[in-house]
């Protein structure tokens, strides 16, 4: 489920397959680049664990600018700007 205005801003969902621990994959929008770089400097800087490093994504949509990072749960956090520059 994804909540938001214009679009989803915040994604939740529930583990449907497997026993156990599954990682969940919460991504958070932001409204520009810097602020992806921000997240992920300071997450790495908290110690998370680097999944993909800041970059564009075209696999996704020209304007995907995102960042992973494993938190210390084992949760895959991603920060997102829909945006060009």
């Amino acid at each position: 489920m994804g909540y938001g205005v214009d679009r989803p801003t915040f994604w939740i969902g529930r583990q449907s397959t497997g026993d156990g621990f599954r990682e969940s994959h919460i991504a958070f929008t932001a409204t520009d680049r810097q602020l992806v770089d921000a997240f992920f400097a300071a997450a790495i800087g908290a110690g998370a664990e680097v999944l993909h490093e800041p970059r564009v994504r075209p696999e996704y949509h020209p304007d995907y600018y995102g960042a992973f990072v494993r938190d210390p749960d084992g949760n895959n956090v991603e920060a997102i700007c829909h945006r060009s520059r």
